[in-house]
């Protein structure tokens, strides 16, 4: 294993808890778009249930998995803090994003500041490989993220973290090198909220099939289509980047569509550098000479498959990250 010599600065790395004066969160706007996008998807799930012509569930499916790209948006904005200015309005709306996709927010909230801790090291090298790597696992793992695997792993994750005792915890999810940074620190932080999330959005999607007499089949299919869009575009901003925890992304040029679905979410570069902003106004922090490549021709180039790591692996921060503002 190769590392370099200096660590990052963790107020950078986990910088999201306090919003500039000069660039306030979109309170009112990031509000409506929750609870319209959470109208929208409840609707498309009903309307799946209703047409009985597969072509129409299909269309249906497409549609569901581009909004509950824009949702999952909202759910990253809220896992750090920015979502709303007001922590309880935060944690509530971060709530019914989570619902949606589904996972218990308290969970993707502190995994997703160790994904900013541990940025490009070791533990986050999906598309590098070291000459001892077990090659075939690369491969694997890498293609399954490609082709949809990887979002079923995040619900049974979650449902498995929270069934299981704690040294059945410990031996599952300590040891993997992907995950064991990241759900030890959920373990000391909140086990019991992941717990009463978890519980909170199996009962709303039984309560939803019982009321609106939904289809599981349908639904799983919507999901399935999600899975599948949401997956592949997970390492897009990552890929082949330089190794360096701030840096180590990419801001890429996408179609303008594209970009209100993600929120901006193909600026990641400026996003990990300035976390603490709102995704409204990460296009103007970027600097107009930053290098921009296609977002289509980077993902195009993952499917080349993983490459032999050149660079020093980044040190990772050793402080545990802090609580979303709480």
């Amino acid at each position: 294993m190769m590392e370099q010599g200096t660590a990052p600065n963790r107020a950078q790395a986990t910088a999201g808890f306090s919003t500039p004066a000069d660039m306030p969160v979109p309170d009112r706007l990031n509000l409506f778009l929750s609870l319209a996008v959470f109208a929208v998807a409840i609707g498309l799930i009903w309307l799946a249930s209703l047409v009985r012509s597969w072509p129409a569930v299909v269309g249906v499916g497409i549609a569901f998995s581009y909004l509950l790209l824009t949702n999952y948006a909202l759910l990253h904005e809220a896992a750090h803090g920015n979502l709303q200015s007001n922590p309880r309005r935060n944690y509530w709306l971060g709530f019914l994003t989570g619902c949606l996709f589904p996972i218990p927010f308290s969970m993707i909230r502190i995994t997703h500041q160790c994904h900013h801790l541990y940025n490009r090291t070791d533990s986050e090298m999906f598309d590098l490989y070291y000459p001892h790597d077990n090659r075939v696992i690369k491969y694997l793992r890498w293609y399954g993220i490609l082709l949809g695997l990887f979002w079923p792993l995040i619900p049974l994750g979650a449902v498995l973290f929270s069934i299981s005792p704690q040294p059945l915890r410990e031996r599952i999810f300590g040891k993997p090198q992907s995950t064991s940074y990241m759900f030890s620190n959920v373990e000391r932080a909140a086990v019991w909220g992941v717990r009463l999330e978890l519980l909170a959005i199996i009962t709303l999607f039984i309560a939803l099939h019982w009321a609106l007499n939904l289809q599981w089949t349908h639904t799983l299919i919507l999901y399935a289509f999600f899975s599948i869009n949401w997956s592949t575009r997970q390492y897009v901003g990552h890929a082949f980047s330089k190794r360096d925890i701030i840096d180590g992304a990419w801001n890429l040029r996408h179609n303008r569509l594209m970009t209100w679905v993600l929120l901006h979410g193909e600026y990641d570069k400026t996003h990990h550098r300035r976390p603490d902003v709102s995704w409204f106004y990460i296009p103007r922090l970027t600097p107009p000479d930053d290098e921009r490549p296609s977002y289509f021709r980077q993902y195009w180039r993952q499917w080349l498959g993983p490459r032999p790591n050149t660079e020093l692996a980044p040190v990772a921060s050793p402080a545990e990250p802090a609580m979303a503002r709480q």
